[in-house]
């Protein structure tokens, strides 16, 4: 049997390879590439990442997932093979952005894993490259690569060719700095596509709006947005945000900026900077205090109140939140003036305090 997609063997690779490069000469064209602030730590864990990727993480952990279906389950080989290719690529499809979808949330939620897909989060501005930059066992855990191997398996090979190529066409635009949703939101004919647009597929301002440094700017969700290919998920769990416009600033409040090797080797190797997640023995300090915090507001400004207790800068977040289930409250200060803010985090009217460090648990 030909598993070939349109009997040409590794057109799915050519395809990728060529969206890459049609990337490339976009943004190349665009002068991005001239106005670039890249450092070298930058390019090795971005592109160096893509190489091990590509070459040795995804195709090892596929062959892994071949030939354990093979010395223990033989008889589901290619149970699949007889499925239209339109059946087999909505499955494959769907699963695997389900699959996405909520290991994404869990590397934002979780501590270990955050600290895995964290290098994701320092890069200081977008390009296509920036969605291979990840720790590299982050990859090992990442169940969408399992299930290429598995649904390859059960004889889903020319829907997983097919599948991963449109898959990147999203995820590398939406990375990219060319925004062609601009057009869609800014010509008024075009908008009802856009509408439909975004509710079905990732577009660049919504994932963009997942890498904006912090919620303050109104544009920014970095809690959000967890969507790989399809939007349809942040929908369905609460986390979409939708605001087609695009941060100005990229990155994590408080970096150390740890060198590459910390970043993308960790744990294996660790950050000798004390302030860094990535260090040994880190941990985050519980700030909570059962005392409320007066400050001074100025009507109309944003503000972003920590909710998790570990900010070093209570009662406002410092981003030490990444890592945990716990989100920052964006508000807008309807007046000047003084107000009190929660420093306990157990009010019930949220940032204000309500006393309720007086009450006993």
């Amino acid at each position: 049997m030909n598993n070939a997609l349109f009997g040409v063997p590794n057109v799915d690779v050519y395809l990728v390879m060529g969206i890459l490069l049609f990337f490339v000469l976009l943004e190349v064209i665009g002068g991005y590439w001239h106005k670039t602030q890249r450092t070298t730590s930058d390019w090795i864990q971005e592109f160096g990442a893509f190489l091990v990727l590509s070459l040795l993480t995804k195709p090892a952990l596929v062959l892994l997932v071949l030939f354990l279906g093979n010395q223990f389950f033989p008889e589901q080989q290619a149970v699949l093979a007889e499925f239209p290719l339109w059946a087999s690529l909505l499955i494959f499809l769907l699963i695997d952005d389900f699959l996405q979808y909520w290991y994404h949330r869990f590397a934002h939620e979780y501590e270990f894993l955050w600290k895995l897909h964290r290098p994701h989060h320092q890069a200081e501005e977008m390009g296509f490259f920036v969605s291979y930059r990840n720790a590299a066992i982050y990859y090992l855990f990442m169940p969408n690569i399992w299930w290429i191997g598995l649904f390859t398996f059960l004889g889903g090979a020319k829907a997983v060719a097919l599948g991963l190529v449109l898959k990147q066409l999203i995820i590398i635009s939406s990375h990219s700095t060319i925004p062609y949703d601009k057009v869609l939101y800014r010509n008024k004919f075009l908008q009802p596509v856009a509408s439909v647009w975004e509710r079905i597929f990732i577009t660049p301002a919504f994932h963009h709006a997942h890498h904006g440094k912090s919620r303050r700017d109104g544009i920014s969700d970095p809690n959000g947005n967890f969507g790989n290919m399809f939007s349809i998920w942040d929908q369905l769990f609460g986390t979409a945000h939708y605001s087609r416009e695009f941060p100005t600033l990229y990155g994590l409040e408080n970096d150390p900026k740890e060198p590459w090797t910390a970043a993308y080797l960790y744990p294996l190797v660790a950050s000798d900077d004390p302030r860094s997640e990535l260090s040994r023995g880190f941990t985050k300090k519980d700030t909570r205090i059962n005392e409320p915090t007066k400050v001074d507001l100025k009507e109309g400004e944003r503000y972003l109140f920590c909710q998790c207790g570990l900010s070093q800068s209570q009662p406002f977040c410092d981003g030490s939140h990444h890592g945990t289930k716990f989100k920052p409250l964006l508000f807008t200060a309807q007046r000047s003036g003084p107000a009190r803010l929660c420093n306990c985090k157990r009010t019930g009217a949220a940032p204000f305090c309500d006393d309720s460090h007086l009450k006993r648990e």
